[in-house]
C-alpha cells in the first residue's frame, strides 16, 4: 500500500532560462493539477515508463554516481506489482509533470530523505542538486527546481544557483481585478529541443550580454515587486520583460501566438511570458484587469492561477 502523498504542479513565474545565468527566479505551487504513485496493473504504459526511469537511476547507483541513496530493491518490488504514476498534470505544458514524478519517487524511495516540513536552507541546495540529476532523465539537463517546488509545495525564491529559500508571497486578493493566468496553446512543447536552441544562442556574445543586463534587470525587478505586492512597478517591468522575450526568445514562442503576444504589449491589456521552456504548452499571462484581458483574448483558453 502506498501512502496517499499528492504532488502538485508548479509554475515558474519568473526566471525561465535566466536562472542559468544567475538571474533571480520565483516558482510557486499550482494546486490545480496533481499526481501520485499508486498500483494499477492495467496502466502498463505508465509502469513501463517508470521501469525505464528506474533503469536510469539504478545505473547511476551502480556506478556510485547517484546523489542520494534510493531503495532500488523496494522500487523493483513495487514495479513488479504494477506501480504507476496517476497524474492530471499535462505533459509538455510547463507546469511540472516530470517534477511531480521525481518528487514522488524521492519521497517514497529515498533513504534518509530530507523532510519537506523541516528542510533547512543548506538542504534545499542539496535537494535541488539531487532532483536535477533525477529529472535530467526526462530533459537531458535539469536545474532540479521543478521537483523541488513539487516536493515542498511552497513558493521558492532563487537568488542565485546556490542561494535559494522558501518565501512568502502576498495573499491573493479575492476582489482584485488583476490576475496571473495560463494561456493554452493547445499543443505540448518539448523541453530538450528548446534548451538546445537556448544553448546555441548562448554562444552569441550579444545574447549573453542581453541576459546579464536587460533580462536580469527586468526579471529581478518583477520578482521584487511581486513579492512586495507592488503592482505598479510589477507591470511596468513586465511590459519590458515581455517585449524582451518576444525579441530574443522568438524560437520558444509558437508562431501562432506571436501576434497575440505583441498585441498585449501594444494594448497593455495583458503581458505574456514563457511558462517553462516554451515551444508550446502554456504561456504565462499577467493582467491588471482580467475582464479586459479575457475580452482581448476572446477565443483562447485561459486558466486563472492567482488574483492580484
Amino acid at each position: 500500500m502506498i501512502k496517499d502523498s499528492l504532488f502538485y504542479s508548479k509554475i515558474l513565474l519568473f526566471g525561465e532560462y535566466g536562472i542559468i545565468q544567475d538571474a533571480m527566479g520565483l516558482s510557486i505551487p499550482y494546486n490545480f493539477y496533481r499526481g501520485k504513485l499508486n498500483f494499477n496493473k492495467s496502466d502498463k504504459g505508465s509502469t513501463d515508463s517508470l521501469i525505464a526511469f528506474r533503469d536510469y537511476l539504478a545505473e547511476l547507483a551502480f556506478n556510485g554516481e547517484l546523489y542520494c541513496d534510493l531503495d532500488i530493491e523496494g522500487l523493483d518490488q513495487d514495479l513488479s506489482e504494477g506501480l504507476a504514476f496517476d497524474s492530471t498534470i499535462p505533459q509538455g505544458f510547463g507546469v511540472g509533470s516530470s517534477g511531480a514524478l521525481v518528487a514522488a519517487f524521492y519521497d517514497r524511495y529515498a533513504r534518509d530523505k530530507f523532510s519537506a516540513e523541516t528542510v533547512t536552507k543548506d538542504q534545499l541546495v542539496l535537494l535541488k542538486k539531487i532532483f536535477g540529476q533525477m529529472e535530467s532523465y526526462f530533459h537531458g539537463k535539469s536545474s532540479g527546481l521543478d521537483p523541488l517546488i513539487c516536493y515542498l509545495n511552497l513558493p521558492v525564491l532563487i537568488k542565485s544557483g546556490n542561494d535559494l529559500d522558501t518565501v512568502g508571497i502576498p495573499s491573493e486578493r479575492a476582489e482584485g481585478k488583476g490576475a496571473i493566468f495560463l494561456l493554452d496553446t493547445e499543443k505540448p512543447g518539448e523541453t530538450q529541443p528548446m534548451v538546445q536552441i537556448f544553448m546555441e544562442k548562448m554562444k552569441e556574445t550579444g545574447f549573453r550580454k542581453m541576459l546579464r543586463t536587460e533580462f536580469r534587470k527586468y526579471n529581478d525587478a518583477c520578482i521584487k515587486a511581486f513579492v512586495k505586492g507592488d503592482v505598479k512597478p510589477l507591470f511596468s517591468n513586465l511590459k519590458q520583460l515581455s517585449a524582451l522575450l518576444l525579441q530574443n526568445f522568438s524560437p520558444m514562442i509558437p508562431e501562432a501566438f506571436k501576434d497575440v503576444w505583441k498585441k498585449g504589449i501594444e494594448s497593455g491589456d495583458y503581458y505574456l511570458k514563457l511558462c517553462g521552456s516554451g515551444g508550446g504548452g502554456y504561456i504565462l499571462g499577467f493582467t491588471e484587469d482580467l475582464d479586459k484581458a479575457q475580452r482581448s483574448l476572446n477565443g483562447y483558453r485561459l486558466e486563472l492561477v492567482y488574483k492580484i
